[in-house]
């Protein structure tokens, strides 16, 4: 149970304006007059004991002139909501304050919160008493309008649908009760997932990037791999992510021990809990993780990656009769960046996001391929820093998706201590990283592509690329170590004709 206030008072209500809002408000009701409420989230967020970030007001009607004159007072942005609603949005002084009429045709604020989504975002005060009313010695209670039971509902952690026509009257509805449920680390009550399982197929209605925007913060969220188990077992998450459902009841190697879907769900839950504590599993490695984990959204392109990471396995599934009949996967990485690719195209994902978490999914199963080389005593300087060189900045995120992967297969043929293997090729190539990288990218370049030019009479073009990134490769092993070693690597590259065309 979260702590839930039972009412709220005027100072906690006026205190979620600033000062400047209040005093711009007081002069626009002064024109404008009506009602004017506080909605939505932003009194959900004040019972819950939470700083609102983004504050919801509500009118009878004018919405966008109310947020047009808003615009004009504090200088603010004015942003239109919605083709058909009559919403707004005005930023100012790193505030957002969204302005909406009643909706579909209510006559009053109650009639407007039974048309909301849920019933804990179907709460509204009063506000425009409070505006102009002298400061008080004491506080007083404000009257909260809960058409819907959304008091109670917050009171008992549940997501419930204001209304059985909620998701009719907006599919996008469907998505948002996951959502809330997951960032809220509320419950779903059991007549609105029946109302999810009937109306799912709604979703593909939806415009994609609204559905991303849904998924991002469900996936963002603690515990992801709880809500997508759920969005599953109400038939939603087929009809918005419907690549994962070809891995239901596929069988895999006996190092596994789930299907793919349930795999793929547990590499999820498994990422979660290595994100909350890497050191447990990355021992003496803590600050360079620590470093990686902090970058903006990135532990919500691990999450993505880790729970698409197989979704090329049932596309490259085959047996091999000369294996004893042996399950394999031939190239389901490449297979599945391919259809991750597909799937982010589809949903508006920016290219910087769709090529992150692709390259993840692409190199996931590096690591490994590297482990079996240590293992058998074959790892060479140069084989290590090809890894780390083609890995990038992704090395530390590579190597969560593999100890993430390995943790969701505990089948009876798994290999014994491949988390420990994983922990230790890590730690011995950040360590190469330091000692042999790092040093030789920081420093000035042997060679320079005018240098091809002029000393080599090279034309310019993709081999000098070749060349300069041998030149580099041979500096990071020892190999070369100034400019005529390097340019001799250059001739013999050239006349050797290993560069190609």
């Amino acid at each position: 149970m979260h702590a839930v206030a039972n009412a709220l008072s005027d100072r906690q209500v006026l205190r979620v304006l600033p000062s400047w809002l209040r005093r711009q408000l007081i002069l626009l009701h002064r024109e404008l007059g009506g009602e004017l409420y506080l909605a939505g989230g932003v009194v959900r967020d004040l019972l819950l004991g939470k700083n609102p970030v983004d504050i919801d007001l509500a009118v009878p009607e004018g919405a966008r002139i109310w947020a047009g004159k808003l615009a004009v007072l504090t200088g603010g942005a004015l942003v239109a909501l919605g083709r058909e609603e009559d919403a707004a949005r005005v930023v100012s002084r790193r505030t957002t304050i969204d302005f909406s009429s009643f909706r579909q045709g209510a006559r009053t604020i109650a009639e407007d919160l039974v048309r909301r989504d849920l019933s804990v975002n179907a709460l509204a005060l009063r506000l425009d008493p409070l505006l102009n009313q002298p400061q008080a010695d004491c506080e007083v209670e404000v009257p909260l309008i809960d058409p819907t039971g959304g008091l109670a509902d917050l009171q008992h952690s549940l997501i419930r649908v204001a209304s059985v026509e909620s998701f009719t009257s907006d599919p996008l509805r469907l998505l948002r009760v996951f959502r809330f449920a997951s960032t809220l680390e509320f419950a779903v009550e059991a007549a609105t997932l029946s109302l999810v399982r009937q109306h799912c197929r709604l979703i593909t209605q939806v415009a994609p990037e609204r559905i991303a925007y849904e998924l991002n913060l469900v996936v963002a969220a603690p515990d992801a791999h709880g809500t997508m188990r759920l969005m599953a077992e109400s038939g939603l998450l087929w009809q918005v992510i419907p690549e994962l459902a070809a891995g239901i009841g596929m069988e895999q190697p006996k190092s596994h021990h789930l299907d793919v879907w349930h795999h793929n769900l547990e590499t999820l839950r498994q990422m979660e809990r290595i994100i909350a504590a890497p050191s447990s599993y990355f021992p003496e490695m803590e600050e360079g993780m620590a470093a990686y984990l902090a970058g903006m959204g990135q532990h919500r392109r691990l999450k993505w990656a880790a729970l698409l990471h197989d979704l090329g396995k049932p596309a490259t599934f085959a047996l091999r009769p000369d294996k004893g009949n042996r399950i394999t996967f031939y190239n389901h990485d490449q297979v599945g960046a391919r259809m991750f690719n597909a799937f982010a195209l589809r949903l508006r994902w920016s290219n910087e996001e769709r090529e992150s978490v692709g390259r993840l999914i692409a190199d996931h199963m590096r690591p490994f391929h590297l482990a079996n080389v240590a293992r058998a005593g074959d790892l060479t300087l140069r084989a290590a820093i090809r890894m780390i060189r083609q890995a990038g900045d992704d090395l530390p995120g590579l190597f969560l998706m593999a100890m993430a992967d390995s943790l969701a297969g505990q089948g009876v043929e798994r290999l014994e201590g491949m988390e420990e293997e994983l922990a230790r090729l890590y730690r011995q190539l950040e360590q190469i990283r330091s000692e042999h990288v790092a040093p030789v990218q920081a420093a000035m370049q042997l060679l320079t592509g005018r240098d091809l030019i002029e000393i080599l009479h090279l034309q310019p073009g993709p081999v000098f690329k070749k060349i300069l990134a041998a030149i580099e490769e041979a500096r990071m092993t020892g190999e070369v170590d100034d400019v005529d070693g390097a340019l001799r690597l250059a001739r013999k590259m050239v006349t050797d004709n290993s560069v190609g065309s």
